[in-house]
């Protein structure tokens, strides 16, 4: 995940996200190898910014990139209804909300998003105070993101994909063999997990689920991929 900030003091490259479930995990399974989540925060490179954080006194500075270009667009264009939809969001961030904070029909996203506007993107409203970690935080709930956990005494791993990801795709973020010749998961919850002493017995008590292709990950479930290729 990529972070842009404005407005704020902040180092910029990759970070470590102090992931308590993951700490967890660890402290249960005991692995040899942890891998955690790394954000990268970018000074101002809200082009290749997933969520763009922003002091909140200081928000104006982002979203008047966006009115001029819906104001450039408006002087070449005479089709009404696109006339419309754009004075419309141009009257949003005028009062200084974020597209990403409004509400669109599908036709009006997809005139807006020919103009990539930058506030189209999740936008977190930061304070000067606020540290790295509840900044990653922020932008994992705002951009709508969350974790899926593989764990046992090899490595314990944090997957990070968006939320409503199905399966087979969780799969390939392992690895591409395991989307590719994917048969079946174990899903086991979080909370159930500790309850056992590994994976192994999740399924061997059966609190693992086995789940098919369609099956749409939870917030940390921790998975087992099942595949053959």
């Amino acid at each position: 995940m990529k972070i842009a900030f404005s407005g704020i003091e902040l180092p910029e490259g990759k970070h470590k996200y102090n992931d308590s479930q993951l700490t967890a995990l660890v402290n249960k399974d005991k692995p040899k190898k942890i891998a955690p989540f790394f954000a990268e925060f970018i000074f101002e490179g809200f082009v290749h910014a997933d969520v763009i954080a922003i002091p909140e006194d200081d928000i104006l500075s982002l979203l008047i990139f966006d009115m001029e270009k819906i104001e450039g667009r408006l002087n070449r264009i005479t089709e009404e209804n696109e006339q419309k939809i754009l004075k419309t969001a141009l009257q949003y961030l005028e009062d200084e909300i974020p597209l990403s904070e409004c509400s669109f029909t599908q036709e009006e996203l997809d005139v807006l998003t020919v103009l990539a506007l930058f506030s189209l993107k999740p936008v977190i409203k930061i304070q000067q105070d606020d540290d790295i970690n509840s900044i990653i935080s922020l932008a994992i709930d705002k951009g709508n993101f969350m974790f899926f956990y593989t764990s046992g005494q090899p490595e314990s791993h944090a997957w990070f994909v968006k939320k409503n990801t199905d399966i087979v795709t969780c799969a390939g973020q392992i690895h591409s063999d395991l989307a590719r010749g994917f048969i079946r998961a174990d899903i086991v919850p979080f909370e159930e997990y500790f309850k056992y002493y590994n994976f192994k017995e999740c399924k061997s008590k059966g609190v693992a689920k086995l789940v098919d292709k369609d099956y749409i990950v939870q917030p940390s479930d921790i998975i087992e991929i099942r595949f053959s290729v």
